[in-house]
């Protein structure tokens, strides 16, 4: 579906003066639509300060930033044999695809049902996206993500089995890339966005930006087109 613009946030959102290598940016305002995705298009996302991701809502922009280029991604040989056994789908399971990511017993768990909810909407707007990954009909894995223009701010992956996470990430980068000859071609631009790059993240061609080198590539990736899957 073509996404539906929400309502506009009433925050100034922005990063400020930030200092260079100072990831938390601000705090407060709200998790509404318009909010989140207003703070999307200027380099921000939200995540709580509190335990397991409680208030109060902090906003952060990593400084690095770490991101996936459509062309950097490594895929080995056992990973492709790996990702053909499963099923790959598209935004059939959006919910139970966060729900899955913000299981309280993970490690690090931030996803509150605060942050579920707010996603939620996002998706029934048309913003966020899940890839998912089934095997014999059950669900082991997926991501999900906000797609803005040429930009895919990805928030969370898991996994069930081994390499389920992994074959979605593979399953996006081929969605986002399908026609990035004729894309950059005209000037656009896709990346996906990770937030910070993990060691695991780096091992599949993960890399990162200076905060101020993100910010200014943001113009170009919001004006590219979206994929045809989002139109």
């Amino acid at each position: 579906m073509t996404p539906v613009e929400p309502v506009p946030t009433s925050w100034e959102l922005g990063v400020g003066e930030a200092a260079a290598g100072e990831d938390l940016v601000g705090y407060g305002a709200d998790l509404s639509p318009g909010t989140v995705l207003a703070a999307y298009r200027v380099g921000l996302f939200p995540m709580g300060l509190g335990e397991g991701g409680g208030p109060p809502l902090g906003w952060w922009s990593p400084d690095p930033r770490g991101v996936l280029e459509l062309d950097a991604l490594r895929v080995s040989r056992s990973l492709r044999r790996s990702c053909r056994t499963f099923e790959v789908r598209v935004d059939t399971a959006f919910e139970e695809v966060v729900a899955a990511c913000g299981d309280p017993s993970r490690e690090g768990a931030w996803i509150t049902p605060a942050i579920r909810q707010a996603y939620a909407e996002l998706h029934r707007l048309g913003w966020a996206h899940s890839i998912e990954t089934w095997r014999d009909g059950e669900l082991v894995g997926g991501l999900y993500g906000i797609a803005v223009g040429g930009l895919f701010a990805g928030e969370s992956m898991f996994h069930r089995v081994t390499d389920a996470s992994k074959a979605a990430l593979v399953a996006l980068v081929d969605l986002l890339g399908r026609d990035l000859v004729e894309v950059r071609g005209g000037g656009g631009d896709r990346l996906v966005d990770v937030q910070w790059a993990t060691d695991h993240l780096t091992s599949l061609g993960v890399s990162t930006l200076r905060r101020t080198d993100y910010l200014a590539r943001l113009p170009r990736l919001l004006a590219t087109r979206l994929p045809a899957a989002w139109c």
